[in-house]
């Protein structure tokens, strides 16, 4: 089985840890008040990484929760990603200034390539992230509410070539629903791309599903539900880890 890195997610909603089904915002469910006991959980865990989404910030267009941000970043040593809104160098600036050690871009990278190809030459691929979100193998944006005519498998490929080499991909079909990752896909990419750090996002229900996913050398995965409805135990994980 390949290794595979272990990444949960907290989306934040007015500084709450929330998680939605398929990027819909009236289907929010609060899991906690204070996203930084959530964080520390994790850490305590032996939990290395973390992606933190601003989902009023996905909404709004720019940064919004970056106090959350910063409390996680400053009171625990997990690394973390953040992502939802980031549209200028200000956002960025704001980002990095309050702990996130790597940045998400989605929606930017498809609506304004010359400011997103502008932050991987001033920050380099490792801190810059390409969220490259799917329906039906087409690319989605601004919170999923907007489907592309761009495929998907050209379109991290042009931006490889562009230098990124990390890429959340998250299936939206499967994101919130616990029904099981979207493996095929994965493989596809992997196999037009297989320098990519690719990361799994979306469908993790149980710790089978990270095997699986393992076992199809993903190099990464994201999920947070399937920790919040107690269907992966964070004991569970420790192999992983």
């Amino acid at each position: 089985m390949g290794k595979i890195d272990i990444i949960p997610a907290i989306d934040i909603i007015e500084g709450k840890c929330v998680r939605l089904s398929q990027g819909d915002y009236a289907s929010k469910k609060v899991y906690n008040e204070d996203p930084l006991e959530v964080a520390r959980e994790f850490e305590d865990n032996g939990i290395q990484r973390l992606h933190v989404v601003d989902l009023d910030g996905a909404k709004a267009g720019h940064i919004i929760n970056y106090k959350t941000l910063e409390n996680i970043a400053g009171k625990t040593n997990l690394v973390v990603d953040f992502g939802g809104g980031l549209k200028t160098t200000e956002d960025l600036r704001i980002a990095f200034e309050c702990g996130a050690q790597m940045i998400t871009g989605g929606s930017i990278a498809v609506k304004n390539r010359p400011e997103f190809e502008g932050w991987i030459e001033q920050y380099g691929s490792e801190k810059i992230i390409l969220g490259a979100d799917a329906k039906d193998n087409r690319i989605a944006v601004t919170g999923w509410i907007e489907e592309t005519d761009q495929e998907l498998i050209p379109f991290i490929k042009d931006y490889s070539a562009k230098g990124i080499q990390k890429v959340i991909c998250t299936d939206i079909s499967k994101d919130g629903m616990l029904q099981g990752p979207a493996i095929d896909l994965y493989k596809d990419i992997l196999a037009e791309i297989p320098d990519l750090y690719l990361v799994a996002s979306g469908g993790v229900s149980n710790i089978e599903d990270i095997e699986k996913l393992a076992e199809a050398n993903v190099p990464a995965v994201i999920f947070g539900k399937a920790i919040y409805e107690g269907r992966i135990g964070l004991k569970e994980l420790q192999r992983f880890l």
